[in-house]
């Protein structure tokens, strides 16, 4: 949810008629779920296959789409990092991590804007104040492994001069222990620690309802008591809290009755938290527009409803992965990944999300009894700022989708995106296999047009291109790699006007080395651009995507 721009009042009324938090979902399980509801007419692209090679010809009048989002937030791709884990990225203020700044500095290098940065996750809710403390972060672990809790003290916060000039930071306080005085203290510490202009929201709890057996009225309670409590103590200005951050799906199909009256932030679509979740979350169940946006599709009430009451940027996914309980090997860790959480990106966009977080930790024990993962760092960060038992310092593929949708982004902000293949039905979601995209959810495109640029709503800046078809690395020399044509001539203003083309690449879905992927010809896996810029001028409408990999075409 946003740093909230209404009243306290209109917050809690918010609270209770948004909250139930606990109706019937089941986190991450999209291949188990109905179709969605089959309204509207699927317009705005033609597909038609010719041999092994399919031509999307993308229909329109080149106009600014009447579902095109509101203008994007600069910091549209952000992070959420555990709090336990948040010194193993940025470092103490003794010993810096320079990848993790290189890295966040190369997004804010194509935006003017850093990312925003939440501080939080579960272990927010085993989190203590300790003004005498030598240590920044001192995390409680058992022989077995087993994180118990962690206690941060001042050097906790100089910690923040690390992160990029101007990050805003979200901070997630303990709900789970239902002692108000230890919220209290780190939320003091916080504000004296920190400049007023950094931080710029409180979360109260992360992801309640998986404890205490909270009801919307008991939660809501002692939500608004606390953060009436902790404002009033602190002489915050009001309002300066975000609602819920809570974990379960909203109620399918997403245009239910009452699934606008619902309310919360985080999402993973898949889950290894239990060996049933385990066995759906594969890469070519991840890798796929069609899954992918009817599982967004799910928010899309709520979102209507919380942008209506506070606000067009007041929606935001506060944490966010792939797969939940820390990724999955050969899955979250890969190439393939990195084209899901761009699509994600750019979707959740279109459907008026205003930021999103993704989050960056290592497995906790206890989380589940059942979950396949234990130790090191998790399988879905976008890379390992330390060693750890699961791997050495390294990048993975996922972060160059964040270098594609912050250069998409530029640094207008007037920018506004609208998903042009599949296109949306009348009912507000993408299209579907079911009714009309022959390509089985592996063609993606979307559209931005900059309304302070030149040619303002009358034709799109840049277009964004995903083949989504999984092509892997081990079939190299085996098979032809796939291609896919895409037939931009209705969003050109001139015909034959040469456009160009900067492209996300890598051996294959597969691969989960940052070494080996490729923003614009450049390699990354250092922290550092390594190579040269590589862009390349089509003569015509006509742009070539090979399976799994994504082009960023400029335009005008």
């Amino acid at each position: 949810m946003p740093w909230f721009s209404a009243s306290q009042h209109t917050v809690r009324r918010l609270l209770l008629l948004c909250l139930p938090l606990f109706l019937l979902s089941s986190l991450g399980l999209l291949a188990l779920r109905g179709k969605p509801d089959k309204g509207g007419n699927g317009q705005g692209a033609q597909t038609r296959l010719a041999s092994a090679t399919p031509i999307i010809r993308l229909q329109g009048t080149g106009n600014l789409p009447a579902d095109a989002s509101h203008s994007l937030h600069p910091s549209l791709a952000s992070f959420s990092i555990e709090t336990a884990f948040f010194e193993a990225y940025v470092g103490n203020v003794s010993s810096p991590n320079l990848l993790t700044r290189h890295l966040l500095d190369n997004l804010k290098e194509r935006t003017g804007v850093p990312a925003e940065v939440r501080i939080g996750g579960i272990t927010a809710d085993s989190t203590y104040w300790n003004a005498s403390q030598s240590v920044g972060l001192s995390n409680f672990v058992d022989t077995a492994g087993v994180l118990h809790n962690t206690t941060v003290g001042p050097g906790f916060w100089k910690s923040m001069s690390l992160l990029p000039k101007g990050t805003r930071i979200t901070v997630n306080l303990n709900l789970d222990d239902l002692r108000y005085q230890s919220a209290l203290d780190v939320a003091r510490s916080a504000v004296e620690g920190l400049p007023a202009e950094q931080l710029v929201a409180f979360e109260i709890g992360n992801e309640p309802d998986h404890y205490h057996s909270f009801t919307p009225k008991n939660y809501s309670s002692i939500w608004g008591e606390w953060a009436n409590n902790i404002t009033s103590t602190l002489g915050l200005k009001r309002p300066f809290f975000q609602v819920a951050a809570t974990a379960e799906d909203p109620l399918w199909p997403y245009d239910a009755p009452g699934a606008a009256s619902q309310l919360g932030e985080h999402s993973y679509q898949y889950s290894v938290c239990d060996p049933v979740r385990t066995a759906v979350a594969t890469l070519p169940n991840l890798v796929n527009h069609t899954r992918l946006a009817m599982f967004l599709d799910l928010w899309q009430p709520r979102v209507r409803e919380v942008r209506r009451q506070l606000g067009s940027h007041a929606f935001v996914n506060g944490e966010y992965n792939s797969v939940s309980c820390s990724g999955k090997g050969g899955v979250s860790n890969t190439f393939g990944q990195a084209l899901w959480l761009l699509d994600t990106t750019l979707y959740a966009a279109s459907i008026n999300i205003s930021r999103l977080y993704i989050h960056q930790g290592g497995p906790l024990a206890l989380q589940s009894s059942t979950q396949l993962n234990h130790g090191g760092l998790s399988f879905y960060d976008l890379w390992y700022p330390v060693q750890n038992t699961n791997g050495p310092v390294k990048v993975f593929p996922s972060y160059y989708a964040y270098l594609f949708v912050t250069e998409a982004l530029g640094f207008s902000k007037s920018t506004r995106i609208a998903n042009l293949f599949p296109g949306r039905q009348a009912n507000g979601s993408t299209n579907t296999t079911q009714l009309g995209d022959v390509s089985s959810g592996q063609l993606v495109s979307y559209g931005f047009w900059d309304l302070d640029g030149p040619l303002k709503t009358r034709y799109p800046s840049k277009l964004a291109l995903l083949n989504l078809q999984i092509y892997n690395a081990s079939q190299t020399g085996t098979t032809v790699r796939p291609n896919a044509t895409f037939d931009i001539s209705a969003y050109v203003k001139d015909p034959g006007q040469r456009v160009k083309i900067r492209r996300l690449q890598a051996p294959g879905a597969d691969i989960i080395e940052g070494n080996a992927t490729l923003w614009a010809g450049q390699n990354f896996g250092s922290g550092s651009p390594i190579g040269q810029v590589k862009e390349e001028i089509a003569p015509g409408p006509l742009v070539n995507v090979r399976a799994s990999e994504a082009a960023l075409v400029f335009l005008h």
